[in-house]
């Protein structure tokens, strides 16, 4: 509705009054001329008043009045922002650490109420929740990325050694120790004997800068290698000093159609079908969500298998198994770097393979690692042989969360370290 707006306009003399004495003032008189104006008139005076009319809008009104309305609510309006910022740096926490956050939670939720859990464990949900997490490394799994990791063969190659054979001695180590109950010193000697991480080594090396073809073909090749030479490792490093004997070839059989199958299934899904592997390329965030959740599933039920034992153990002795799974792996990274160090110098100093800090950074990192999927994988093909499955697990859990939680400082360190360095270059 379209309306006029009247705007005053006043034309007065100046009028003064000797001090001291009070002005009277007389109402004025009004009057209307025919174009519109008024004057006003008394006391003598006058002063001509005129009425603008300026068209004005609804939509004018309706506008003014929101306006004004958001300025009085603007103090309602800050802890709306505060709580929206809030929520969004919480799930990007959540996004950047679900893997952890993930197995946490299968823990916690074991702990809490264990009868979902058993029902799982009897429909076998443990063995397809390995299955699946094979088919998407498959599907997701890359041969240019492969390729391209030629050029630093020797680093690859010293990788591998240490990831399937040198590693695997510190078991001995483990061993030597004496905690009760024993299934926690036995299951962190397993976790010695296996390949590394399936996707953490790969992407920390991305994050520090490294050689990530040279990070996926280690974690590729020592995980398939890995199905060959586990069974043996077992027996020789830990079957041994356990007394246990360990069915090799059932072992191996067990392993090659859990996780080989599985991973050839997914690369060949991915090779056969452009579809699959657009899919696979634009949804990697997805996928590895997908992984994380099936690997969350694998604590979540061997605890609740064992929670009844768990909750036995003394909180002092879980947290001495903890630090055991942290001193193995400052153990193993330790070992890595003097031997990157010995070997640069020995292959020709700083023109070596090992002497390129993206090489060093990549073996570094996947070669101290140890993967938790394949060594759940082992602890359900053998069948309760070396102690209660759920006790060889939780304390393995928590290395392998120490693990990507110390490698993830470790990287952040590197890359502070470099920024002062372009710093300190650019200045």
């Amino acid at each position: 509705m379209a309306g006029t707006l009247q705007t005053l306009s006043l034309k007065s003399p100046a009028i003064s009054s000797p001090p001291g004495r009070r002005r009277r003032v007389q109402s004025p008189i009004t009057s209307v001329s025919p174009s519109g104006s008024r004057s006003l008139s008394g006391g003598g005076n006058s002063c001509d008043v005129h009425f603008i009319h300026l068209p004005i809008s609804s939509k004018s009104i309706r506008a003014s009045s929101s306006l004004s309305h958001q300025g009085d609510g603007s103090k309602e309006q800050l802890p709306q922002v505060k709580a929206g910022s809030w929520t969004k740096s919480l799930l990007k926490f959540a996004s950047n650490n679900f893997l952890p956050l993930a197995l946490v939670g299968g823990v916690a939720l074991g702990l809490a109420n264990p009868t979902p859990g058993c029902i799982a464990d009897r429909l076998y949900l443990s063995r397809f929740s390995s299955f699946g997490i094979f088919v998407i490394s498959g599907l997701t799994l890359r041969s240019d990325e492969i390729g391209a990791a030629a050029e630093a063969w020797q680093v690859g190659l010293f990788g591998l050694a240490s990831i399937l054979f040198f590693t695997p001695f510190f078991s001995k180590v483990i061993l030597l120790l004496k905690l009760q109950p024993q299934e926690f010193v036995t299951g962190l000697a397993i976790f010695c004997c296996m390949p590394t991480t399936l996707s953490s080594g790969i992407a920390l090396t991305r994050l520090a800068g490294g050689n990530s073809a040279l990070a996926l073909a280690m974690t590729v090749i020592s995980n398939l290698l890995g199905i060959l030479i586990i069974p043996f490792s077992i027996s020789k490093f830990i079957a041994s000093g356990v007394g246990v004997s360990v069915p090799t070839e059932q072992l191996f059989r067990s392993l090659f159609l859990t996780l080989l199958v599985p991973l050839i299934l997914g690369k060949a899904l991915r090779e056969s079908s452009e579809g699959a592997a657009n899919f696979a390329d634009q949804n990697r965030k997805l996928l590895s969500v997908m992984s994380a959740v099936l690997l969350s599933l694998v604590p979540w039920i061997q605890v609740s298998r064992s929670r009844t034992l768990l909750l036995m153990v003394k909180p002092a002795v879980f947290f001495v198994a903890v630090w055991m799974g942290v001193l193995l792996h400052a153990l193993l990274l330790v070992f890595n770097g003097l031997a990157i160090h010995i070997l640069s110098t020995i292959c020709g100093g700083s023109k070596s393979a090992f002497a390129k800090k993206e090489n060093t950074s990549a073996l570094l990192l996947v070669a101290s690692q140890k993967t938790l999927p394949v060594m759940v994988a082992v602890i359900e093909q053998l069948g309760g042989a070396f102690g209660e499955s759920g006790l060889l697990v939780l304390p393995c859990v928590a290395a392998h969360l120490n693990q990507i939680v110390f490698d993830s400082f470790l990287v952040s360190f590197w890359l502070q370290k470099v920024h002062a360095f372009d710093s300190a270059k650019a200045a």
